[in-house]
């Protein structure tokens, strides 16, 4: 994995400081004024149950009673945990919760019948919006061919448009490998797939620790792409480039969502990829949920 560029993430920190010294916060955008303090919404609050999985597999119920207790109303899954879309809705109901946000990647290659089938599980678990989770990747590392993009984009487009008679949002949730520069040039896999969609078909969730990884400031990303960045998985990074609970790490999630408003935010996902696989324990990725929940209800920015 590339490691992020030490020179631009000091300059981004000395840049930061430098507004707040004036007295303005710093990266300020639309709907943020100087001396005003805004929040995260608490029903925007979200939470990738990825992060639980093994606790999942041990109780799906018992996990979805707890995250309810926690405070979160919302969640995004990754499948079903072996159980159909109408198991896995009645618990969500018992527990006082609702997945808003679901990750379900497209046919490869496209078949539109297999992704209507994925939309109509979807609509049965209550789905707000739906979101490719992976791409970039290929035999020997990451895809570096910008036709292999632009191949992938066209088929998010029809995903999209498919996602939209159904009345979904459909999404692209990014990793570190969509920022490798293609065929020698400067042109990146994610530039490639965010210019060759249509923003009126796929909304973008950016992963504020990959997008760091991959050396792309989220904020420079909301500049570019204002108003498709609908949701964002706040994960957080230490100082060795792992993971971390949000909040504890090196990502200023303050100036990120200072930005909000330009990006178009409506929904704030923890997540941490490693939570409950071992060393950590299943019930360790609870403190996870309980420490991002936690964290972003108690933000100011």
């Amino acid at each position: 994995m590339p490691e992020i560029s030490r020179r631009h993430l000091f300059g981004v920190a000395a840049a930061a400081g430098a507004s707040t010294a004036l007295g303005t916060p710093a990266f300020a955008g639309a709907g943020s004024q100087p001396g005003t303090a805004h929040r995260v919404p608490r029903e925007q609050i979200s939470v990738q149950l990825y992060t639980l999985r093994n606790q999942l597999a041990v109780n799906l119920e018992t996990t979805f009673t707890e995250l309810a207790a926690i405070g979160y109303r919302r969640v995004e899954h990754a499948g079903f945990v072996g159980r159909t879309a109408a198991q896995f809705r009645a618990a969500l109901d018992n527990a006082g919760l609702k997945a808003t946000s679901g990750h379900a990647g497209i046919p490869q290659p496209w078949n539109a019948d297999t992704w209507k089938r994925t939309l109509e599980d979807a609509a049965i678990v209550g789905n707000e919006f739906i979101v490719h989770p992976y791409f970039g990747a290929g035999a020997n590392g990451p895809v570096r061919d910008a036709a292999v993009y632009r191949a992938f984009a066209a088929d998010l487009d029809k995903a999209g448009e498919l996602a939209r008679r159904a009345g979904l949002s459909f999404g692209y949730h990014n990793h570190q490998n969509e920022f490798v520069r293609q065929n020698g040039t400067s042109r990146t896999g994610f530039d490639i797939l965010t210019s060759e969609t249509d923003a009126k078909l796929v909304h973008l969730e950016v992963d504020l620790y990959w997008a760091w990884r991959g050396a792309a400031d989220p904020v420079d990303l909301i500049e570019r792409h204002r108003r498709r960045i609908k949701q964002v998985h706040v994960k957080d990074m230490d100082v060795t480039s792992g993971f971390a609970d949000p909040g504890t790490g090196l990502i200023d999630f303050e100036r990120i969502f200072r930005r909000a408003a330009d990006a178009g935010l409506v929904e704030y996902i923890v997540e941490r990829d490693d939570a409950g696989s071992p060393p950590r324990t299943p019930a360790q990725a609870l403190d996870t949920a309980r420490a991002g929940y936690r964290y972003l209800a108690g933000l100011r920015f």
